[in-house]
């Protein structure tokens, strides 16, 4: 699935709000002919770019988050306070959801396998902190060429 459709599925509700990976990465910034971010905008969810080429091991991931996300005070220290952080976003309300792109995540799995994994964990309880509420979250997971285990493909 391209990122345009795959950005449609889930801006029409056919996408059920959780971790994927694209096969087909998107062009940073650009979903078709515009930026993905305005078409998610404009369904009313708040997007988020996580560029893994600035983050190679877990301290540098959890700056990154603290940027990207725009929390308040410092950056999260460790992983649980990336995870009540990201199960609040208080500070950042989304009218019909959130929408997380994660590309280059293969840069922190080539260079710290562990802290991907707390990664996946820490998306994977922010879905299910935000699934059940009227603004969900998903988590699209860039990939060329590669996969990371136990995180559905979108076809």
């Amino acid at each position: 699935m391209d990122a345009h459709r795959a950005l449609t599925e889930l801006t029409e509700g056919r996408l059920t709000p959780g971790v994927y990976q694209w096969r087909t990465p998107p062009v940073p910034g650009a979903v078709g002919d515009t930026t993905w971010t305005e078409p998610a905008e404009e369904a009313g969810l708040r997007a988020f770019h996580l560029d893994g080429r600035r983050a190679r091991d877990g301290e540098s991931f959890l700056r990154l988050c603290a940027e990207v996300f725009e929390m308040p005070g410092e950056p999260p220290g460790d992983w649980d306070v990336l995870a009540d952080r990201l199960a609040d976003l208080a500070w950042t309300p989304a009218k019909s959801g959130y929408l997380v792109l994660y590309e280059s995540w293969s840069e922190l799995a080539d260079a710290d396998q562990r802290s991907l994994r707390a990664v996946l964990d820490v998306f994977a309880g922010a879905v299910k902190a935000w699934r059940d509420t009227s603004t969900p979250m998903t988590v699209l997971m860039s990939s060329v060429g590669v996969e990371v285990a136990g995180v559905p493909r979108l076809a």
